[in-house]
């Protein structure tokens, strides 16, 4: 946080809550003083000479003089290995079980003494020295661990340790988490520590809300995730290759894992980018549904203050004729910025505003952050106290509730690491459904609380239940917005199993995609911001968290009418579609940017709803296959090294590429092609890729192109669904999917398949296995590209 920061969280909260917030941060720091002495001296180890095997189900175990290495591959083709004897449970990141071994894999003696483990995706070799090295049935070195190194306190304590690891020079890194500079991850130091960066953020700014130790590794070897399954804080540093110029050697990419504690283990899986999010979602659980109206535009504001502002905001919609679908409610809706709560001076009917706003096609959603209000008295703070033995709040070493400053005041923390104070906590959300709330947004939960130096976050030495096992927050922090993801997600569902929950979260971990999305947080109302909304997209989507988008117009500052115009076109073709902005930041309704950024937006609303049947089949794929939304442009294509550098331009699903102006005054852009034949989408014009290409980028609208065959669902002028045909390129087919709107409760979804090909002078439309001819289709088609290509 600097000067302007600190300058503006003052204001924000007042200087006797600034006074509040220094007093807090000396008890944090004083608690870690008492509780977490200095680590003193410590002894290194490293695995030491190899001693022995023992073969087992997927694999078995290798002995060393000083540790042993488990290694197991699952059913599937993913690879788990681990130190010091470490299993893969327990585990917040698999989603229930993890997969079974696999019984065709076997432990056998290896070249120069070591042993090797041989599957169908995987070869995995042990040298004596305790180096691992992950290859391709072809014998293609994907990764190369090197003997890890660990360090143990004389006195006693939590053992640290490094993993280093080697990838081909021409590897890129991609992942962890929610990151300001990406996608791709360049030479650096990446923090594994939740955090609020204070206000706004940034590409320079790390860590962000949302960390995860996940890499994925793009290389001509192939691609591979690896998962170092570890909640406590930690750095990632990676530094690319260099291939040698003529006989000169390649200089091998490089990764270092550095872990303050915990185990040292590791998920491995590999194969094209398809299958690897397939393999990573059945090890960490298929992503949560949203329901079909929270595909549709949004809109937020912290600060509108009541519910005359309200109704105006959304009139406002309705009389420029702009598709609304859901509206969100900030801290300010509540009494004192108490959770649970409403203010019923300004908001005196909730649950009536709520019915009349549903009645227009508007769902409310609303903001829950964890900390409760510490006074006696108040209704969350009392029935906190009784859940359990101990009550439901985090306590420091000497077994004292912890408190915090937070918007309501002092401010205690449920321990969502119990599952009594899950189940407690879910039961909440009754009240917000019986205010006429149809979903929530999770917000300050890395935990936060304000800090007037340091990190803002609750003593590292705070004790947590952590499922029964015990441990401090050391341990808890990074998976505590996951799991209060959890407790409001099974909250929603006992107390509305008809319906699927919608919730979406600032904080979370490995896995957050089984209760739901996230979003950007606070990011920075610039053009630097507008590039980080898309690399954290991006990023999120290749760990595993399919849902997510960012403040639209960027959370404080004031955007210009062309920034605000970008960063919205931006965001109509993201999987979460949301405006957002501070209490001091302005409105952010398109129409206060003048009349030609309203027209502009309006046609970006427009087609956002156009294409809400293809985010519904969208949505439905990464349930079943973990194929994110929006996915990078080497997605299909891995092996082309021009497309791995390209961090302005996206696909959506296999159809669209779009391609967002991020920079200003520019009115066209070079866009960087897969291989195959693509159309504007406005113009109609064909491109020819592999290759860069010069697209016009007007004011009204950013490049999108259509893949030639795509097969689209859209809705037509009357709002029906219908099929949009991309002309195949000649001597080719096409096909899509697609997947009608099953609802908002249970019904499963059926996947439909279209195959689009040449007959001829015209092209036809057939259902995979429903008969031939468009006529069997049973939906209007409609094809483009065939006159203009």
């Amino acid at each position: 946080m600097d000067g302007r920061d600190l300058v503006r969280r003052v204001k924000l909260v007042g200087s006797v809550r600034g006074l509040r917030t220094v007093r807090a941060a000396w008890r944090r720091r004083s608690a870690d003083a008492r509780a977490l002495p200095a680590r003193g001296a410590e002894r290194a180890r490293v695995p030491g000479a190899l001693v022995g095997a023992e073969p087992g189900p997927g694999g078995g175990v290798v002995r060393f003089a000083r540790s042993e290495l488990r290694i197991r591959v699952a059913v599937g083709g993913a690879v788990f290995w681990a130190w010091d004897g470490a299993g893969p449970l327990p585990s917040y990141a698999p989603a229930g079980e993890v997969p079974a071994a696999d019984p065709r894999a076997v432990l056998e003696p290896g070249q120069d003494g070591g042993w090797q483990v041989v599957s169908e995706r995987l070869t995995v070799l042990v040298s004596r020295s305790g180096a691992v090295e992950l290859r391709t049935p072809g014998g293609v070195l994907l990764r190369r661990e090197l003997p890890p190194r660990w360090w143990e306190p004389v006195g006693g304590g939590s053992v640290r340790w490094v993993q280093r690891s080697e990838v081909p020079a021409d590897a890129r890194f991609f992942g962890l988490g929610g990151r300001a500079s990406g996608p791709r991850l360049r030479d650096g130091a990446y923090g594994l520590w939740n955090t609020d960066p204070g206000g706004r953020f940034g590409p320079g700014d790390d860590p962000l809300y949302l960390t995860m130790p996940v890499q994925v590794v793009v290389s001509d070897a192939g691609t591979h995730l690896a998962f170092h399954d570890n909640t406590w804080a930690g750095r990632v540093v990676v530094r690319e290759g260099e291939e040698g110029a003529g006989s000169g050697h390649d200089r091998p990419g490089t990764c270092e894992v550095r872990m303050e504690g915990g185990p040292l283990r590791c998920w491995v899986v590999a194969g094209t980018p398809a299958r690897v999010l397939q393999g990573w979602t059945a090890l960490t659980g298929a992503p949560a549904v949203p329901p079909s109206w929270a595909l549709g535009p949004q809109h937020a504001r912290w600060g509108f203050g009541s519910e005359r502002e309200v109704r105006r905001v959304v009139a406002g919609y309705r009389e420029r004729g702009l598709p609304l679908s859901v509206l969100h409610l900030d801290i300010d809706h509540y009494d004192g910025h108490r959770v649970f709560t409403v203010d019923r001076e300004r908001f005196p009917d909730l649950p009536g505003l709520a019915k009349e706003l549903r009645a227009e096609g508007v769902r409310l959603v609303s903001i829950v952050d964890p900390a409760v209000k510490a006074a006696p008295g108040d209704a969350v703070f009392d029935a906190g106290l009784a859940v359990g033995e101990r009550g439901a709040y985090v306590r420091d070493a000497r077994g004292r509730v912890v408190v915090g400053e937070v918007w309501p005041g002092a401010c205690v923390y449920p321990d969502f690491t119990d599952p009594l104070v899950r189940e407690w906590w879910g039961s909440l959300y009754g009240e917000r459904l019986a205010q006429g709330f149809s979903g929530v947004w999770h917000d300050m939960n890395e935990p936060v609380s304000f800090a007037a130096f340091g990190d803002p976050s609750l003593p590292r030495s705070a004790r947590h239940v952590l499922e029964g096992h015990g441990g401090d927050h050391r341990e808890a922090h990074n998976v505590y917005g996951l799991a209060m993801a959890r407790a409001g997600y099974e909250g929603l569902l006992r107390l509305r199993p008809e319906e699927r929950p919608f919730l979406f979260s600032r904080s979370g971990w490995v896995g957050m995609q089984r209760y739901g999305g996230t979003w950007s947080g606070d990011v920075s109302s610039g053009w630097p911001g507008l590039r980080a909304s898309l690399s954290l997209v991006l990023g999120l989507g290749l760990c595993g968290v399919p849902y997510s988008g960012p403040d639209v117009g960027g959370f404080d500052g004031f955007p210009s009418p062309e920034l605000y115009l970008r960063w919205f076109q931006l965001g109509a073709y993201l999987p979460l579609f949301r405006t957002h902005a501070a209490i001091d930041a302005g409105r952010r309704e398109p129409w206060e940017f003048g009349p030609e950024v309203l027209e502009h937006a309006r046609a970006a609303l427009v087609e956002r709803e156009r294409l809400h049947p293809y985010f519904v089949t969208l949505s439905q794929v990464a349930r079943l296959t973990g194929a994110p939304y929006v996915r990078p442009v080497w997605w299909g294509a891995p092996g082309d090294r021009g497309l791995r550098g390209c961090e302005d331009a996206f696909l959506l699903g296999d159809a669209l590429l779009v391609a967002p102006v991020l920079e200003a005054g520019a009115d066209r852009r070079v866009v960087r092609l897969p291989r195959g034949r693509w159309y504007d989408t406005v113009t109609g014009r064909a491109y020819e890729g592999p290759g860069p290409v010069v697209v016009e980028a007007p004011l009204s609208r950013i490049p999108v192109l259509a893949r030639a065959g795509a097969v689209i669902p859209v809705r037509d002028a009357d709002g029906e669904l219908e099929l949009e045909v991309w002309a195949p390129a000649p001597g080719r087919t096409g096909g899509g999917l697609v997947v009608r709107d099953p609802g908002d409760g249970w019904a499963e979804a059926e996947v439909e398949r279209y195959v689009a090909r040449w007959e001829g002078d015209r092209v036809v439309v057939e259902r995979d296995g429903g008969g031939e001819g468009v006529e069997a289709v049973g939906l209007p088609v409609r094809v483009r590209g065939v006159v203009e290509g």
